[in-house]
């Protein structure tokens, strides 16, 4: 039996969440795709499962309320445990600065969410490839 990918999507956007694990679904069989509305939901589910387990993926958009996906990532990428966890920032925005900045935190990539879904599958069956296989 093929291992199900526990994949985190991080978004206070409702519809961006659905939409995301729908073009995940779309493709791939063996995903879980667990919904967190928010940076500080994501890091007490992520205390939860400290022992017992981490995802394969966090998609973690960058502007929401409260701490922003910036404060996230590095929270994230200092804590010797969840630093492992591939993080895949995911946000409306197409700006330079943001880019070096998620990098510089230790983002494992970023990507600027696409217009169409079809574009969406492209790209997330591309993060598929890189992160899950």
């Amino acid at each position: 039996m093929k291992r199900k990918h526990r994949i985190l999507i991080v978004d206070d956007d409702v519809d961006d969440r659905e939409i995301i694990r729908d073009a995940f679904e779309s493709k791939l069989d063996a995903v879980n795709c667990i919904f967190l509305e928010n940076g500080e939901r994501l890091l007490g589910y992520l205390e939860e499962l400290r022992d017992s387990g981490e995802p394969s993926l966090i998609m973690l958009d960058l502007n929401m309320p409260g701490k922003d996906g910036r404060e996230i990532l590095k929270a994230l990428k200092t804590d010797n445990y969840f630093r492992r966890i591939p993080t895949v920032v995911f946000t409306t925005s197409s700006s330079y600065r943001d880019r070096q900045a998620v990098y510089d935190l230790g983002a494992n990539c970023f990507v600027t969410k696409p217009d169409t879904f079809n574009k969406l599958v492209e790209l997330t069956n591309a993060i598929a490839l890189l992160w899950l296989e």
